[in-house]
């Protein structure tokens, strides 16, 4: 398994594609040459474009003799500057990435002044409106537990399944930087950026920390909020038993 740490800027997302560069497929290069052999990475789950990571994980199988201590060294000298495998371990046979993962903690960075930041702009999103945190802290206790959470998932997905549990929201700022961090079972596609969305409409008192219920309750998309920019979300660990 591959610990893997990356700037989402200039990618087209994790998953390989026909066109486009990918997280995947850059890795999967760096694998062959060392291996000498074709690989199939299994990703613990797909980041969009622009999203970053700085804990995502995947795992491969390879007959490679190579010491394992030595397979982040050897990979980050043929990776481009913007991936990094962080660490690797040796694990049982039957382990997947994706389906032993017990939950995801995500973070999402807001620059919250008048004045945009040039050195921050790849990694958060600029919102210049003042915001009330507490509101947006009282909003959170209703996204809490296990919910169905079909209003907060992006209306081309096709899921099924769109119960997951939340175990909680942390809302911290420092200077003008905000850091919302989330961590649950399970995410639906675009959840947290949505949820980041429709806390902002919160903060700047469009709506009440109460109408969260409503929205969850209504199982549909058009009432939450917008879906917050992909480059201020962060990948931040994987968990596993």
């Amino acid at each position: 398994m591959l610990e893997i740490e990356y700037d989402g800027t200039d990618f087209n997302g994790w998953q390989i594609q026909p066109k486009g560069r990918t997280v995947e497929k850059e890795i999967m290069k760096a694998i062959k040459k060392i291996a000498k052999h074709e690989v199939k990475i299994f990703g613990a789950g797909r980041t969009d474009a622009k999203v970053h990571a700085k804990a995502q994980t995947a795992n491969f199988k390879t007959e490679s003799k190579i010491p394992i201590d030595r397979l982040p060294k050897a990979m980050n000298g043929l990776l481009p500057k913007d991936v990094s495998i962080v660490r690797a371990f040796e694990m049982p046979k039957n382990f997947n990435a994706r389906y032993h993962a017990i939950g995801k903690t995500y973070s999402y960075h807001i620059y919250n002044s008048r004045i945009r930041s040039a050195l921050l702009s790849r990694h958060s999103y600029y919102y210049p409106v003042t915001l009330d945190i507490e509101l947006m802290r009282a909003a959170t206790q209703f996204l809490i537990g296990g919910h169905d959470f079909k209003s907060f998932m992006s209306a081309n997905s096709n899921i099924k399944n769109t119960v997951r549990i939340i175990n909680s929201i942390n809302i911290c700022k420092r200077d003008k930087s905000i850091y919302l961090t989330f961590e649950g079972n399970g995410f639906l596609y675009n959840m947290v950026r949505i949820m980041v969305g429709t806390l902002l409409e919160v903060g700047r008192k469009k709506t009440t920390p109460e109408y969260m219920k409503y929205i969850l309750e209504s199982k549909n998309r058009v009432y939450a909020g917008c879906t917050a920019p992909p480059q201020g979300l962060f990948l931040e660990k994987v968990i596993y038993p």
